[in-house]
């Protein structure tokens, strides 16, 4: 994945309630697995309706969205996040959202950001006029023109995550090596029937 530290730009206000996995990526494109170019299923089904807001021409170069209460409700697939991410988006803000969706983002490189709805209203605003939104994930705070900072916080795990751009495999990598090293020459000395010879000369 790739870091996420500080993302700075134009964001989307989709105020909509209740905005369901379904809506996002609808289920008679869930045969389609690869992550790459699922951003063009992405809200399928609300293209072309009259100021839908993925249409407007300067949407592709959003890299937040803000969203309303329970966003990402609805079923777990993980393309939702897969195909907003496809889109350029790295930040979401919403009042709430679906607990699954909101997990499956930050395995995919993905902050969510769950704030008061009087703050996220103010937010809709700022997107809607156009303004530059800057997120921090390293102070925790969200700026735009006309809004008091807002500060956020997020798990220490998933922050931690995120900065530096770790899936869960990464985690557990750069958490455990030293443990993952010393059970495999373990491994190797009692069953080398397991290991290669390369592996095992390694």
């Amino acid at each position: 994945m790739i870091p996420l530290r500080q993302v700075e730009g134009r964001a989307i206000s989709l105020p909509d309630a209740d905005i369901d996995t379904d809506i996002i990526y609808p289920a008679r494109f869930l045969l389609i697995t690869e992550k790459r170019g699922l951003g063009r299923y992405a809200f399928h089904d609300r293209r072309g309706a009259p100021g839908f807001p993925f249409d407007a021409p300067d949407a592709k170069e959003a890299t937040i969205l803000i969203a309303g209460a329970n966003f990402g409700c609805g079923s777990s697939r993980e393309q939702a996040p897969w195909a907003l991410a496809d889109l350029g988006l790295r930040v979401i803000v919403a009042p709430s959202f679906g607990e699954i969706f909101f997990s499956n983002c930050f395995k995919n490189g993905l902050l969510a950001i769950t704030l008061p709805a009087e703050q996220v209203g103010a937010l809709h605003g700022a997107a809607t006029a156009g303004a530059t939104i800057a997120v921090d994930l390293e102070a925790g705070t969200i700026a735009a023109p006309g809004v008091t900072t807002i500060p956020f916080a997020v798990d220490a795990d998933s922050r931690e995550s995120l900065l530096n751009g770790w899936d869960e495999t990464a985690r557990i990598r750069a958490r455990h090596s030293a443990d993952i090293t010393r059970f495999e020459a373990a491994q190797r000395r009692a069953s080398p029937w397991l290991w290669t010879k390369d592996d095992i000369d390694a």
